[in-house]
C-alpha cells in the first residue's frame, strides 16, 4: 500500500522513500514486531477462553509425558498472529503487483490454510482413531499441489530460471527442465515438514526460523541488485529484490511470537504457523534461485528431518532405534538435556550455518 506513495514524488518528494527495499524491509520487520506485541495477549486469552489449548499427553510417545506435563493447557494455533502479521505487514509496505510476492502469499495462505485444519482435527479428536490431526496422505497431498502449482509457474514463466545453481561453484548448474516442476514440490514438502517436526520445544523452530528469515532477506536483496548479483556471481532474479520485504515481515513476526513462545512459553504456534513458514521459506528459496543453498541454510531442519527418516527406516528394517526418540531434540531430551540448553544451541547452530552460508557467496 505504501509502496504506490512513491509514485506521488512529484507532488511530495518525501513519498520517495516508499520507493527503497531497505526502508520498507525495515518498516514491516517493525509491523510485524509490534503487531504481534499488541495483539499477542489478547489472542493468548481468547484462546484460553475457546479451551484451543495444547494436548501434552501422547498415546503415541508416553516417554515424553514428564517433560510436557508443565505444558498442558498452553494455548496452541498462536501461528495465527504470526501469520497475521505477516500479511497485514505485507499488505502494507510490499509492491503487491511483484509476482514474486504474490506466489509467496499464496504459498503462506495455503499452508496456513492447511496448518489450521490439521490444528482443528488434533483438538477436536476427529478423524480416525488414534490419528492426531489429518491423515499424512492428505497433507501430502495439498502440498504436492501447491509443489507442482509454484514450480509450474516458474517452467512456464520466460523470466524465470529451472536452473540449479549449485554452491562453492561458480558455473555449475543444472537444468532440470520440466523436472524442476517435482523438484519444487519436494522442496515445499521438506521445508514445511522439517520446520513442523523442529516445533516440538519453547521457541526452538521460530528461532531458527528467525535466522533463515534475515539470511534468505538478504540473498533476496543480492539476488535482486543487478551490481551485487554480477559482482557475487549469483544468478539475478529481476524483481526478487521485493521478497526481502517479505522476509522482513517474517523476522519481525519471529521476534514477536518469540516474546511469548521463550521458554517457559504462553502460547504455541501449532501447525498453522509451522507449515506455512517452513514452506515459505522453500518457496522464497525456489524463487531467488538458493534452493540447493538452503539445505545448508536450514541444516538445523533438515537434521530434524533427516532424523525422524533414519529412525524409520532403521525400524522397519532392523527392528532397532537409533536415537532414543526421533525429532533429535527429544533423543537430547531423554538423554538429559535441559530443555533450555537444547534450545540455545540449537539457535547457534542455526547462526553458524547462517554465516557459512552468506560466505559461500564469496567462496566460488
Amino acid at each position: 500500500m505504501f509502496y504506490y506513495l512513491s509514485q506521488l514524488r512529484d507532488v511530495f518528494f518525501g513519498f520517495n522513500i516508499f520507493r527503497y527495499i531497505t526502508f520498507r524491509a525495515g518498516m514491516a520487520a517493525v509491523t510485524t514486531f509490534l503487531f504481534c506485541i499488541i495483539l499477542g495477549p489478547i489472542l493468548i486469552r481468547k484462546l484460553k477462553q475457546f479451551k484451543i489449548q495444547e494436548i501434552a499427553k501422547r498415546e503415541d510417545a508416553p516417554d515424553l509425558d514428564k517433560f510436557q506435563h508443565s505444558k498442558e493447557g498452553t494455548p496452541t494455533m498462536g501461528g495465527l498472529i504470526i501469520i497475521g502479521s505477516i500479511l497485514f505487514s505485507v499488505f502494507l509496505w510490499a509492491d503487491l503487483s511483484n509476482r514474486h510476492i504474490i506466489l509467496t502469499l499464496i504459498t503462506c495462505c495455503w499452508l496456513a490454510v492447511l496448518g489450521w485444519i490439521d490444528d482443528y482435527f488434533k483438538l477436536t479428536k476427529k478423524g480416525k482413531p488414534g490419528q492426531r490431526g489429518l491423515t499424512k496422505r492428505t497433507k501430502l497431498m495439498w502440498e504436492i499441489m501447491l509443489g507442482c502449482f509454484i514450480g509450474s509457474f516458474v517452467y512456464f514463466n520466460p523470466g524465470t530460471s529451472t536452473q540449479l545453481d549449485f554452491p562453492f561453484f561458480k558455473n555449475l548448474v543444472m537444468n532440470l527442465g520440466i523436472f524442476y516442476i517435482p523438484f519444487v514440490a519436494l522442496v515445499v514438502i521438506g521445508t514445511s515438514n522439517a520446520v513442523n517436526l523442529t516445533d516440538g520445544l519453547d521457541g526452538l523452530a521460530i528461532g531458527c526460523v528467525l535466522i533463515v528469515s534475515l539470511t534468505l532477506g538478504v540473498l533476496s536483496y543480492v539476488s535482486g541488485h543487478v551490481n551485487f548479483a554480477e559482482y557475487l556471481f549469483i544468478p539475478f532474479v529481476p524483481g526478487v529484490g521485493e521478497l526481502t520485504i517479505f522476509c522482513s515481515a517474517m523476522v519481525g513476526a519471529s521476534l514477536g511470537f518469540l516474546w511469548f513462545n521463550c521458554h517457559p512459553a504462553s502460547i504455541f504456534m501449532g501447525d498453522v504457523g509451522s507449515l506455512s513458514l517452513g514452506g515459505t521459506l522453500g518457496v522464497i528459496a525456489v524463487l531467488i534461485k538458493k534452493e540447493l543453498l538452503l539445505v545448508l541454510l536450514g541444516g538445523v531442519f533438515v537434521f530434524e528431518a533427516v532424523s525422524v527418516i533414519l529412525q524409520v527406516i532403521s525400524f522397519r528394517a532392523f527392528g532397532r532405534r537409533i536415537f532414543k526418540m526421533s525429532p533429535f531434540h527429544h533423543h537430547l531430551q531423554l538423554s538429559g538435556w535441559n530443555e533450555s540448553k537444547i534450545i540455545i544451541r540449537f539457535w547457534i547452530l542455526a547462526i553458524i550455518l547462517a554465516l557459512v552460508t552468506l560466505t559461500t557467496l564469496k567462496i566460488r
